[in-house]
């Protein structure tokens, strides 16, 4: 990445504009031609330094008001298959292993989410019965105090 791409993903990371032609805008901010900022794009997305661009939902007011962190007792040597497992369950939204401290014998973390409790209970227990494990702890998140993706 080199500092036009830098300036690029900084203008674009609140989201680009809603008009007819976003990365024109983007492009006349910082004093680039539209087919340079698709094409530097483009190339960002083909090399993974871009996910994808999609809406960021308010997931509480679309009616998804319930999530939990939910944290595995897994086997080392099966943390890669029960990671993966984990993470193509689409409720999952982030799945991380995690190093056992001290008396914390948990170490797989899934971020499950629904629109109430029970549903991500549900969730949890359907996980559970795939990956075969029944050490975990449920977490409810109470409340939000800050949520935001990754800033440059």
């Amino acid at each position: 990445m080199d500092p036009v791409d830098l300036e690029i993903l900084k203008c674009i990371q609140d989201g680009i504009p809603i008009v007819k032609r976003p990365f024109f805008e983007v492009a006349k901010s910082i004093g680039i031609d539209e087919k340079e900022i698709i094409a530097r794009l483009n190339r960002l997305i083909d090399e993974g330094k871009i996910r994808r661009f999609a809406a960021s939902l308010a997931h509480r007011k679309v009616g998804i008001d319930a999530n939990a962190m939910c944290v595995w007792d897994v086997p080392d040597e099966r943390i890669e298959e029960v990671g993966s497992i984990c993470a193509s369950f689409p409720e999952v939204t982030h799945c991380y292993e995690r190093p056992r401290v001290d008396d914390w014998q948990y170490n797989l973390f899934t971020m499950v989410h629904g629109r109430t409790k029970e549903e991500c209970e549900e969730i949890v227990q359907r996980i559970a019965s795939r990956i075969k494990i029944d050490n975990y702890i449920i977490l409810f998140s109470e409340k939000e105090y800050k949520k935001t993706g990754v800033r440059l």
